[in-house]
This record gives C-alpha cells, sequence and structure tokens, in this order.
C-alpha cells in the first residue's frame, strides 16, 4: 500500500511515457522586432540617465513592452473558464438526410473541419482539472453554410429550466463575497433549494461526475434543436457524442492525488494522446422526435431538466470526429473560441427549450464583452468553410478585415445588396393557439399615406411650399430613381403634394410611374422599391433662393396645432 501512495491515477489513461513540458519553437526570423517592425537594440538594460539614474521616456521599447503586459490578459469566461481544445474532422457515416437539408450531413463521406473545447464550469482559469464538475463539450463545425456550434456538455440535462437562474447559478458555485472561498453550503444550499436540479446533482455525485480525462467522456448537446429537411419538415432531436476511448473515472481519493501531481492532467492528457498520435474519437447520435409525439409527451419535451427515455426515442447514428491536431498557440485558438448556440446553419435550428432561449442571447453577448464585437474575425471564430461571406456588420473595435469595403452598409437600396433570403424561412412552428413566424407588418396594415396627407393638407400654402423646397434642396443628387420613387410616394398621400415636389425637382410628372404596385406585402414593397432600375443615374443638385415666411402662430396648446393630428 504504502507504494502505491506514489501511483498516478491518471496512468490508467494508458498514455505511456509522459512528453516533455517545454517549448523549442522559435520564430522564423529570431532578431526582435517592435510592432512597427523597427530593430530592437536591446532587450536586457533599460534608457537611463547615468548608470544609476532614473529612466528616459525616450525609451519606447520599455514602454511598448509594459504596456503591452499590462492588457496581455482579457476577461475570462464567466462559466468554462478553464479549459482545452484541438482541431479535428468529422465525418458523415450514416444518411440523415430524411431529417435534415444541412449540407454538413448532405452525403456518407463526407468529411467537415471543427474545432472542439472540453473544459471545467466552476473553476477559474487557473483551477485544477480534476474537479468533481461538469464538462464543457463544445463543439465548432466550419461547414460550407456557416459556422454550426454545438455548445453541449458531458451530462444530457442540467439544473433548472428557466435561464433566470444562471447567474444565481454562478454565484452558488464560485466564492463566497466574503470569504472568497468556495462554499459547499451555498452550492448545496442553492442545488437542494430546486427539487429539479436533483437528475443532475445524482449524475455529478455518481462516478461519471468526475472524467479521469476529457477523452473518456460523453457528450450531449442536452437541449432539444429540431431538423428541418428539404420539405421543410421539422423534427426534435437531442445529440449524443460518444466517446469511442470508452468510460474512465477517478475517484474523489484519486483525483485528490492527481491535483497534487498536476493541476493540468487533462490538458495534459488531451495534448500528449493527440501528439502522440492517439487520436480521439467520437461517435455522432440524434434521437428523434416528431412534432406530434412531443405534443402529446406528458412531461415538456423541452425541459432541460429531464432526459428522453432512449427505448422511445432510440439513439440513430449519425457520423464520427476524430481530434487530430493541437493548436500552435493556446491563446489564439482555445482563450479566444467563442462558441453560441446561436450559430446554426439551414437544416438545424431551435426549439422552444427556455434554457436554450437564453443562452441564444447570453453567449453571443458575452464573448462581445471577453472579445470585443469584431471577435468572428478572430481565426478560430471565422466562417473558414463559407465561400461567399457577406456578413452586414460595420467598424467596431479591432475591424481588421477591409470592412467590407466601399459597400453600400444599409437596407433596402435600390441596388441590389445584402439582399434577404427567404428560402430558408424556418417552417411555421406553434405555441399553443400562435405561431412563430416573421409576420410581415405590411400585410396587417399598409396604410402609408393616410396622416401624411392629412399632415399636408393641414399646411398653409405657404409651408407647403418650404416642404416642396426643402425636399428638392435635401436629395441633393439623389437618383433619378430615387426622385421619381419619392414622389411617387408623395402622390399617394395626395397629388398636390407628389405634384408640388415634382414642380420642385423640375421633373416633369408624367415621366413618373404612378402605378407602383402597392406595397402591401414584403415582396411587393421589394418589386417597388427596384422598379426602374434604367433611371439609376445620378441628377443635379437643386437650390432655392426664395425666401419664404414661415413664422406663424406658436402654437402651444396641442388643441390649436393643426401639425397634431
Amino acid at each position: 500500500m504504502k507504494g502505491d501512495s506514489c501511483k498516478n491515477p491518471m496512468d490508467k489513461n494508458q498514455l505511456g511515457e509522459p512528453l516533455p513540458s517545454r517549448n523549442q519553437t522559435v520564430g522564423d526570423t529570431p532578431e526582435l522586432t517592435t510592432v512597427a517592425g523597427a530593430p530592437v537594440e536591446s532587450n536586457q538594460d533599460s534608457m537611463t540617465s547615468g548608470r544609476r539614474g532614473p529612466l528616459m521616456l525616450q525609451d519606447i521599447w520599455f514602454l511598448e513592452k509594459l504596456a503591452h503586459f499590462d492588457r496581455e490578459v482579457i476577461p475570462e469566461r464567466r462559466m468554462h473558464a478553464k479549459g482545452s481544445g484541438a482541431f479535428g474532422t468529422f465525418t458523415v457515416t450514416h444518411d440523415i438526410t430524411s431529417y435534415t437539408k444541412a449540407a454538413i450531413f448532405s452525403e456518407i463521406g463526407k468529411q467537415t473541419k471543427m474545432f472542439a473545447r472540453f473544459s471545467t464550469v466552476a473553476g477559474e482559469r487557473g483551477a485544477a482539472d480534476a474537479e468533481r464538475d461538469i464538462r464543457g463539450f463544445a463543439l465548432k463545425f466550419y461547414t460550407e453554410e456557416g459556422n454550426w456550434d454545438m455548445v453541449g456538455n458531458n451530462t444530457p440535462v442540467f439544473f433548472f429550466r428557466d435561464p433566470l437562474k444562471f447567474p444565481d447559478l454562478n454565484h452558488a458555485v464560485k466564492r463566497d463575497p466574503r470569504t472568497n472561498m468556495r462554499s459547499a453550503n451555498t452550492n448545496w444550499d442553492f442545488w437542494t433549494s430546486l427539487p429539479e436540479a436533483l437528475l443532475q446533482v445524482t449524475i455529478i455525485m455518481g462516478d461519471r461526475g468526475l472524467p479521469s480525462s476529457f477523452r473518456h467522456m460523453h457528450g450531449f448537446s442536452s437541449h432539444a434543436y429540431s431538423l428541418i429537411n428539404k420539405n421543410n419538415e421539422r423534427v426534435w432531436v437531442r445529440f449524443h457524442f460518444r466517446s469511442q476511448q470508452g468510460i474512465r473515472n477517478l475517484t474523489d481519493q484519486e483525483a485528490a492525488t492527481v491535483v497534487g501531481m498536476d493541476r493540468e492532467s487533462h490538458q495534459r492528457d488531451l495534448y500528449e494522446a493527440i501528439e502522440k498520435g492517439m487520436f480521439p474519437k467520437w461517435k455522432m447520435y440524434i434521437q428523434v422526435m416528431t412534432e406530434e409525439q412531443a405534443n402529446s409527451m406528458k412531461n415538456n419535451p423541452f425541459d432541460l431538466t429531464k432526459m428522453w427515455h432512449k427505448k422511445d426515442f432510440p439513439l440513430i447514428p449519425v457520423g464520427e470526429f476524430e481530434l487530430n491536431k493541437n493548436p500552435e498557440n493556446y491563446f489564439a485558438d482555445v482563450e479566444q473560441a467563442a462558441f453560441s448556440p446561436a450559430n446554426v446553419v439551414p437544416g438545424i435550428s431551435f426549439s422552444p427549450d427556455r434554457m436554450l432561449q437564453g443562452r441564444l442571447f447570453s453567449y453571443g453577448d458575452a464573448h462581445r464583452y471577453r472579445l470585443g464585437v469584431n471577435h468572428h474575425q478572430i481565426p478560430v471564430n471565422s466562417p473558414q468553410g463559407v465561400k461567399n461571406y457577406h456578413s452586414f456588420h460595420r467598424d467596431g473595435q479591432m475591424r481588421v478585415d477591409g470592412n467590407r469595403g466601399s459597400q453600400l452598409h444599409y437596407e433596402p437600396n435600390s441596388y441590389g445588396n445584402w439582399k434577404d433570403q427567404p428560402q430558408y424561412a424556418l417552417p411555421v412552428e406553434k405555441t399553443g393557439s400562435t405561431d412563430i413566424l416573421r409576420y410581415d407588418f405590411r400585410e396587417d396594415d399598409s396604410d402609408y399615406y393616410t396622416q401624411p396627407g392629412k399632415l399636408f393638407r393641414a399646411m398653409t400654402p405657404d409651408q407647403q411650399q418650404v416642404l416642396f423646397e426643402n425636399t428638392a434642396r435635401n436629395m441633393g443628387d439623389s437618383t433619378l430613381q430615387i426622385k421619381h420613387r419619392h414622389i411617387y410616394n408623395c402622390y399617394q398621400a395626395d397629388p398636390a403634394y407628389g405634384e408640388g415636389v415634382a414642380k420642385a425637382l423640375e421633373i416633369d410628372i408624367s415621366t413618373v410611374d404612378l402605378n407602383l404596385p402597392a406595397r402591401t406585402s414584403r415582396e411587393a414593397n421589394y418589386e417597388a422599391n427596384n422598379k426602374h432600375p434604367e433611371l439609376n443615374q445620378p441628377t443635379m443638385k437643386k437650390d432655392s433662393c426664395r425666401e419664404i415666411d414661415t413664422n406663424g402662430d406658436p402654437c402651444i396648446e396641442p388643441e390649436n396645432d393643426p401639425w397634431l393630428l
């Protein structure tokens, strides 16, 4: 027994002799420069006034080095702060095209590059790996239709079913505000106050609550998602990822030994396995539930605190992923990795799971705080598989991808840029007596002209003339198509309004198409906007030197103000 006390419990993972922890990689050009590219003459001694004098402000290398050091640590994740990651490949092994039109699953044998990050939940960035805790199981697939993020855990359920409790869980499992220590009392006070947490607590307190490595645990989407096929038919699914290395766990006693010997035990295990060519693999399965089955379920099928019974919803094989490449730089690829369940692709979508709905906002918002609004430009987060990437967003700190150049940055416009793609609309989803849809407000109320007409007629002739002149000046060198479009809109409100604007713009109103499609739907609105592209040519600015007296009654009392309809 005495000899066993020195045995490393991690030996059960059968990795063999440990690899050296040193890193001997050097750059292509080992000579040191500043960030501006200038040579650094000395990285050994600061510049001073005399041998024992003070530092000089002109020692720019000292200033740059210390200033960067002061800022090189970014905020850690609120949860899942300590983690490990690797790149790999997903391969389709079974046909599920009857359930989904997602291109990633389009044919057997198809391969997609991916990145995975595993983590503990409660611990900070420097916490030990071998702690009893949920493990994060986050996957990013670089598909040709965009990034698909599967942000799961190594358990199929969770503590609660309402995202309003997310901050409370964080506070309960992290450090006490007075002692700055983790407290079993606060942790268990929170858990036991939520009876729905018992299934998750039972899993964590069981032997699988402390995996011996990231390689030896299963993964789960936990949430229900939806798959949509080419016929726009929906089914509900849960994803499972089954470790092909088998399940191996640590006892609390073994974990105490591991932590004393190696706080980075799980990071070391994953890194060394890949370096040695022992590439870990997981098989992907789905459980499928039809909408009719979901509607007839006694329990809420979108309740994250409950599983779907495998006898009722058997696991259907889909594919397999293999992790086969370690990151060259941990910070660049693992620390800056940003996963969000909101990142889905055509053929994969969401469910009414309240926890999932809450995460759709929270994860992206956390990335914008932690990494910046342009975190999608970081290589590990960029949609590497997409050929025609055309994101709308502009500017923001650290925008370094050309910022979409000189492209128009608004929609709708007269040039067909930033077209939405209605062919990817989701099938109608019912919630009780209502449907979840992108309702076209024009179909409910397309009366755009009655009130502008009333306001125009409430104006005095002088005020109307001011309106015409101001409009003509402000439209500047807008194209003829845009000016015709505005004349049309004004004419619908009141013919005199349209005629007055046309005259001020020196446009013969008989040349204006006053029979454009009524804007009673989104499609009709697009048709009206894009009609007559032959008029898409610049015009001369209009000006007026006419002075019109616009002074009138002060209109203090609302009942006497003709402009208040």
